[in-house]
Parts: structure tokens; sequence; C-alpha cells
């Protein structure tokens, strides 16, 4: 088990690409996390990041559906685990079972991700439990604000 966990957001600058790191993550709210990166993002832009808010970090996530891309692969920034790559979400009609019990058409917003893993630090089993967890707590957003 990790004692830290410590995630690298992906900001774009003019200068080229910044990852500042959101320091003990596991330990935050989703809202203290947002107002952080928020304020990291900003410091980046500016070119105001000391180098302790840059340097480290065990994992990275990677988000370009603003820009809109559907989907992407990231790649590893070393000496980090792995990166999650997040696409746009993009609405779509799928069947879904109501509080009836009945299935029926439902819009419904899906969003592709990509992990890239370093397999020398954990292995394509572990990744899969990660992205099935993560797919679970989208479906069900509540389990986030837990």
């Amino acid at each position: 088990m990790l004692e830290d966990v410590d995630i690298s957001i992906a900001v774009a600058t003019e200068k080229g690409l910044m990852t500042p790191i959101i320091r003990n993550a596991d330990e935050k709210s989703i809202s203290a996390i947002s107002l952080e990166v928020k304020e990291l993002a900003q410091k980046a832009r500016s070119g105001k990041l000391a180098p302790h808010e840059f340097q480290g970090g065990i994992f990275s996530i990677s988000n370009l559906g603003m820009y809109p891309v559907d989907q992407f692969c990231a790649i590893i920034n070393p000496p980090q685990a792995g990166i999650l790559a997040v696409g746009r979400g993009n609405k779509v009609v799928e069947a879904c079972i109501g509080a009836d019990g009945v299935e029926k058409p439902s819009v419904i917003t899906k969003m592709n991700v990509t992990l890239s893993a370093d397999h020398r630090i954990f292995d394509g089993q572990v990744g899969a439990s990660f992205l099935s967890e993560l797919r679970s707590n989208f479906e069900d957003v509540r389990r986030l604000l837990l």
C-alpha cells in the first residue's frame, strides 16, 4: 500500500505540458481536489509553479475532452506508474432498466478512458480492476461523494 497518493494533472501551457501534483489526493474530497486543480492549472499557465508543485507524483490524468477529443492514448510520464487519458462525454441512446424494472431506451452520457500502465510497476489485472472500479464510480456518482 502506498503512503502517499500524489496525482499529476496534465495542463497545457504556452511553454508546453506541465503536470502539477495533487498531493495526498486520497485524503481529499472531490470539491477540494477540483479547487486545487483549478488553482494549480492557473499557476502552471502563468508560469508560477514551484518545483515541488510539479516534480514527483505516482500517476497522471490527462483530459482532452474539452477540445473535443473522444479518445486518445497518453504516454506515461517517467518515473510514474501510469496515466489515464480522458475523452469527452457523448450522449447516446442505450437500453436501461428503469425503477419499475422495465428495460427502455434512455439518453446517457458515455466517456472513453484509456489507461497506459508501466507493467514493471503493476500488471494488467491491477489495471483492469482499477478501470472496473472507475466505471462503477461513474455509473453511480453517489459513490464519488462518500
